[in-house]
């Protein structure tokens, strides 16, 4: 679609209260078309106030509203943490998990207003734009998407930044230009991405950014912090004893692990498209939550249900980042982990200290696969190291056969 279309139709703007999200609801408001804008709460540790948005964009001339979606959020935070569900680089998954979760509900919001087109501020060579226009063609078939930076038109009218602040200008409209930081950054409740402008040189240090969601490790406290994560079902339902939903245990988790520096990470990822980018990424909660659950599962799978599940967790994982987080195949594989995770429930201690966990101890675990009778050096009443004779005796057979046929790489 070019902006020529747009006349005559309702459209609902994903907005952020930025530069892009200003110039072009003014632009198509312009135009005479009519534009209803939408912002989601995810929980952005970067906003202190999502209401700020509302304000930024009423000089814009639009509306704005706000959909609330953090328990939403939070809900999508947890399906990534039961699955293991990291991309290229360990990256956690947030922006992929927070489009489908925000795309959800503003695209049901906008239905109710009767939009029946939504734009998007997405440029053409990211992930994003694929996100949004997927998420919107399976939610609702007949709503269009106008992609204003896939559109010839206003490319050549706003080549940059430059041309849009000049344009802003012109209709008295403030374009909070200023003292900008060297990169980009988008975020929710799992965690922050910053990416672009300076930090698309592999020669400029990752510390160029100025955490939010806690601090770089060496500016973390020195003595180790003490943490116990409960878990039912693989999900984390207590902190450090005290009970809470979704919501309060990821605020928590990331209260706790960014304050010790855990996971700032640095990564080149491999798009959608083909191209690779260059990202930090913050996702303190994710990562202390994640690597709780991960010693569960160490406990309650045995090696045949941990190799499946390391396939579901990387097929999960793609499903998310490529926008298919309510596709078919993504709706079987977290079936499947949660016959898996049906049994992750435990008690684990962990020690956090400047950027660094490690497992202290692991406790109320009823389904755990460890015995420590079969494993011990020690005389027991476990496995009887005689037995094993007879099975090492077995597997020699195909050790000499593999030996004398002179198949064994030397």
């Amino acid at each position: 679609m070019n902006i020529n279309d747009l006349v005559g139709r309702k459209v609902g703007m994903c907005v952020s209260g930025g530069l892009d999200s200003k110039t072009v609801t003014h632009v198509l408001l312009s135009a005479g078309v009519d534009v209803l804008c939408f912002t989601a709460d995810l929980g952005q540790p970067d906003e202190d106030d999502i209401s700020g948005v509302v304000e930024k964009m009423a000089p814009a001339g639009a509306e704005t509203i706000v959909v609330d979606l953090r328990e939403e959020m939070a809900r999508g935070c947890f399906d990534v943490i039961k699955a293991q569900a990291t991309y290229d680089g360990g990256y956690w998954n947030t922006t992929g998990i927070g489009r489908a979760v925000m795309l959800e509900g503003l695209i049901n919001a906008m239905k109710e207003h009767g939009c029946n087109v939504l734009s998007h501020g997405a440029t053409g060579r990211g992930n994003d734009q694929l996100r949004f226009e997927r998420y919107t063609n399976v939610f609702d078939p007949d709503m269009d998407v106008y992609a204003p930076w896939r559109d010839a038109e206003l490319l050549k009218k706003f080549p940059g930044r430059t041309e849009m602040v000049a344009y802003l200008a012109e209709q008295g409209i403030e374009a909070e230009v200023g003292n900008r930081k060297r990169y980009s950054t988008d975020g929710n409740l799992a965690g922050l991405s910053h990416e672009a402008e300076d930090l698309e040189e592999l020669d400029t240090s990752c510390q160029i950014v100025d955490p939010i969601m806690g601090v770089w490790p060496e500016q973390a406290p020195d003595e180790v912090e003490i943490v116990t994560l409960s878990f039912e079902k693989g999900e984390c339902v207590a902190i450090n004893g005290d009970a809470m939903g979704p919501l309060k245990a990821m605020e928590t988790a990331n209260d706790i692990a960014g304050r010790n520096g855990i996971w700032m990470r640095n990564a080149l990822e491999n798009r959608v498209i083909g191209t690779k980018s260059r990202g930090v990424y913050e996702a303190p909660g994710m990562e202390l939550l994640g690597f709780g659950l991960a010693n569960v599962y160490q406990a309650t799978l045995d090696r045949r249900a941990g190799a499946l599940m390391a396939h579901l967790s990387d097929l999960v994982s793609n499903q998310i980042y490529d926008g298919r987080y309510f596709d078919p195949a993504t709706t079987a594989a977290m079936a499947a982990i949660d016959t898996f995770a049906e049994h992750a429930t435990a008690k684990v201690e962990l020690g956090l200290y400047k950027g660094n966990m490690y497992s202290r101890a692991l406790t109320d675990c009823p389904a755990s696969l460890y015995f420590p009778e079969h494993a011990s050096m020690e005389a027991s009443d476990g496995l009887n190291p005689v037995s094993s004779q007879g099975f090492v005796e077995v597997q020699s057979v195909e050790a000499k056969a593999l030996a004398h046929a002179g198949q064994i790489r030397k």
